[in-house]
């Protein structure tokens, strides 16, 4: 097992290396399609939506040190499929999350939809129709 990481000093491409020696260590590159990695991550989703199905938004935001490690598991499992699927499709996921920022905030400027949370389609229809 290889030592300690923490957000501040581990890299992107670090996480994704770590997850490609995982997958060839195991042989598992025949079952890591696309399809099956997209559908790993929506399952992974839905575990981590059952933690909260039955709370309210303030239960929510109160959890418990074992449920915040059951939480971080899920959220883990999603991440992990992820990074997978990126190596799979040959996507440079740091490259993809700074474009699709860069999308987000022509979609969302910060003037138009402070403390809002409609979808950008509203504000297009908004800026279509003049209003």
């Amino acid at each position: 097992m290889e030592g300690t990481m923490g957000d501040a000093d581990t890299t992107l491409q670090q996480l994704k290396d770590r997850m490609d020696r995982f997958v060839k260590e195991r042989d598992w590159e025949q079952f890591h399609s696309p399809k099956n990695l997209s559908m790993s991550i929506a399952i992974e989703a839905a575990e981590l939506m059952e933690h909260f199905q039955w709370l309210t938004v303030e239960q929510s935001k109160q959890l418990s040190p074992d449920e915040l490690s059951e939480i971080g598991e899920e959220l883990a499992d999603i991440v992990i499929y992820s990074l997978s699927l990126s190596n799979v499709l040959g996507l440079d996921l740091s490259q993809t999350i700074v474009d699709k920022m860069a999308k987000n905030i022509r979609k969302y400027p910060r003037d138009k939809v402070r403390g809002k949370a409609h979808k950008y389609t509203y504000y297009q229809r908004q800026d279509e129709s003049g209003s």
